[in-house]
């Protein structure tokens, strides 16, 4: 038997006027979904437990079969696993991403999509002026960056800054037990950052400058299950995101890099969905994640998120079930991680749509996958991280 899970980051909506009262999953044309939702079973999950933050770290590991309640100790301990740092049992790990600000605002929580080259070269050289033996940095993949912390704070409260875009950067420093360091890191790197070559040839081309760290998301290392010794099956995960890939790493899954995966709309499509098909030739697992519904989610972008729905469908959804049925008995199941609604512009704890299809699963007879299906839908799971099984069973 061959296994898929695929993930639309962020895809659920709530209705909009633009579009009628639809959500994106309702207007997007997908016809690979709805095909997989008039053979399969439609239901509903939550994959945030009540009092966790909705986030992508909480949301992915829900899916791939881990409680958050017990197996969670942050974001950015994962996305040291994907990086290859190994973190002490004294080190915190700190997300660090590179945004953009005025000065007095938080403008753009990706520091205009900034290129990962470009953002290797601000770190590098935050690294030599501000880091020290018990702080370190790491470049990731565009402004997704990375901060050790040797006997750091896990008590220290932060705020993801995606949730916070247009607010004062004032009222959203770290604040508690470890905030006067970094506060002062996020001031003193503002400084090396904002006139840098790199920032004045963005602004100069009408980009938004990559020129103020913001650490948040910060944890301990966490030890995670084998997912075959849970599962009973070897796979593989395909992500651009370093959270994404942290997590299979951890759970002894692979997570090859794609060349060209960028986890926006210009990501590399194709190559994802090959190596989704060379990985099922491989194992009998494959999850494939895609960022760019949740990327266009956050920026308010409706034609982004319709077109990021539509691509998945295509490219992925389409081409990675015919490769799994082709090898004999298979099961599918897509769903978002959590909603990302275009109105507010961040993560919502909701519980999300899903469609389970394949051998043995027996059709409700819905016609579609969007959120107002799944709510009609009697099946609603509760546990998140249960419902991996179903796949599996």
């Amino acid at each position: 038997m061959k296994y898929v899970l695929i993930v639309p980051d962020g895809m659920a909506d709530h209705p909009l006027p633009a579009l009628d009262g639809r959500t994106p999953m309702m207007a997007a044309p997908t016809p690979h979904l709805d095909a997989l939702a008039r053979d399969g079973l439609i239901g509903r999950v939550r994959t945030i437990p009540p009092g966790m933050p909705p986030g992508s770290d909480v949301a992915a590991l829900s899916i791939m079969g881990y409680d958050p309640a017990t197996d969670y100790t942050g974001r950015a301990p994962l996305e040291a696993a994907s990086m290859g740092v190994e973190l002490a049992a004294t080190d915190v790990a700190f997300r660090c991403n590179l945004i953009t600000t005025d000065g007095e605002r938080i403008v753009d929580y990706s520091g205009g999509e900034v290129t990962s080259e470009e953002g290797a070269a601000l770190i590098a050289l935050v690294a030599e002026k501000l880091g020290t033996p018990s702080l370190r940095f790491y470049p990731g993949v565009s402004y997704r960056n990375l901060l050790v912390w040797q006997h750091g704070s896990v008590d220290v409260r932060t705020t993801p800054p995606h949730d916070v875009m247009g607010q004062p950067i004032a009222a959203h420093l770290p604040d508690g037990d470890g905030d006067t360091r970094l506060r002062g890191l996020i001031w003193d790197a503002y400084a090396l950052l904002n006139d840098h070559p790199i920032n004045r040839r963005r602004r100069d081309a009408g980009k938004n400058p990559a020129n103020m760290l913001w650490p948040w998301g910060q944890g301990y290392a966490p030890r995670l299950r084998a997912f075959a010794l849970a599962h009973g099956v070897m796979g593989t995960v395909i992500s651009a995101v370093d959270l994404i890939r942290g997590i299979a790493r951890l759970a002894g899954l692979r997570a090859p890099l794609v060349p060209g995966a960028t986890g926006r709309l210009d990501t590399n499509w194709r190559g994802k969905a090959d190596a989704a098909r060379r990985a099922l030739e491989a194992s009998d697992f494959v999850m494939v994640h895609v960022e760019a519904p949740d990327e266009c989610g956050h920026h308010g972008d409706l034609d982004g998120k319709l077109r990021a729905i539509a691509l998945t469908d295509r490219e992925i959804i389409g081409p990675v079930w015919e490769a799994a049925r082709a090898g004999g008995p298979a099961r599918i199941l897509v769903l978002p991680d959590h909603f990302t609604p275009l109105a507010v512009r961040t993560h919502v704890g909701d519980p999300v749509p899903f469609v389970l299809c394949g051998a043995g699963v027996r059709p409700d007879r819905a016609d579609r996958l969007d959120e107002a299906i799944a709510r009609e839908s009697p099946v609603m799971i509760e546990e998140g991280h249960t419902l991996i099984a179903r796949l599996m069973a």
